[in-house]
């Protein structure tokens, strides 16, 4: 008899998050094991709590998720799992990064750009490209080719970003903007086809003058959910909506891609014992979505 589909939710926050948890149990996990308050000096037991206590064999059925709303410790727990695994032995489950969302929300974001935008030829400005949605999202294109400017109000802050990525990726066209909507954003937009806004909640960073100037702009996707949205004139229900010859895309419109990528994503987790989903994995499993 199979044994149970077991999930260890590792969250940062004091509580662990229930929107995770019903997620969760919607893409198939029988018992979802919760942990908040989550710190990297916690993380070696409880692998070993769930590599030692099945056989290799039906290792497939654990998996580690790693949640929370602070993207860098995130990180930091997810390098801490991936520490305490014995692949050698054949002790090891599968773990995704998700944290506070960044990873399925840029997954869902570049996919929905490309069903409209040869990637490839694609030019594009990240704004808020300094944050953990906008950097994903900036990784993401660099990745299938698209040149990308990622835009901050610092361009020390944006300079600092893109060499990160870069150190990922050495041969992605890159390159750091500053952009302050209360400024001239004309060279920030000068050809690009694709406008991406990830920027704080209730902050504008494309003014619709800004964005109505540029002839170019083909799509314009804005991750932000608060009011006011992060694209002047672009509603958080829009979905392919079209505003001044520019298809649109909110918060809401891309979140039904969202959810279909985080359950994939988590269902992909009991398939095998040996996958790590960061955003390049989980962007891979989202085509045909």
């Amino acid at each position: 008899m199979d044994k149970r589909k077991l999930l260890i939710q590792l969250d940062s926050d004091p509580q662990p998050s229930v929107f995770d948890q019903i997620v969760a149990y919607d893409a198939g996990a029988d018992v979802v094991l919760s942990y908040g308050g989550v710190m990297p000096e916690m993380v070696r037991d409880k692998v070993h709590g769930a590599i030692f206590t099945r056989g290799p064999k039906d290792l497939q059925r654990t998996a580690i998720f790693i949640g929370g709303s602070d993207v860098a410790m995130g990180e930091k727990l997810l390098v801490e799992v991936c520490k305490h695994m014995l692949p050698q032995l054949g002790l090891r489950v599968s773990v995704l990064l998700d944290a506070n969302g960044a990873n399925t929300t840029a997954a869902a974001a570049v996919r929905t750009a490309a069903r409209h935008l040869d990637l490839r030829s694609a030019k594009a400005l990240v704004l808020g490209g300094t944050g953990p949605v906008g950097q994903r999202a900036a990784l993401l294109l660099a990745r299938q080719g698209a040149q990308v400017r990622l835009g901050s109000r610092q361009m020390a802050k944006a300079a600092a970003a893109v060499e990160r990525i870069r150190s990922k990726i050495p041969e992605a066209k890159l390159e750091p903007v500053a952009a302050d909507p209360t400024g001239d954003l004309s060279a920030a937009l000068a050809d690009c086809t694709l406008v991406l806004a990830a920027g704080a909640p209730g902050v504008v960073l494309l003014p619709q003058a800004a964005r109505q100037a540029c002839r170019t702009l083909r799509v314009m996707i804005d991750l932000n959910a608060v009011p006011p949205t992060g694209i002047e004139g672009v509603d958080v229900a829009d979905k392919g909506v079209e505003r001044n010859g520019v298809l649109a895309y909110g918060a809401i419109g891309i979140g039904e891609l969202k959810m279909k990528i985080h359950k994939a994503a988590i269902a992909r987790l009991f398939e095998r014992n040996d996958q790590v989903l960061d955003a390049e994995e989980v962007y891979a499993l989202s085509e045909g979505l």
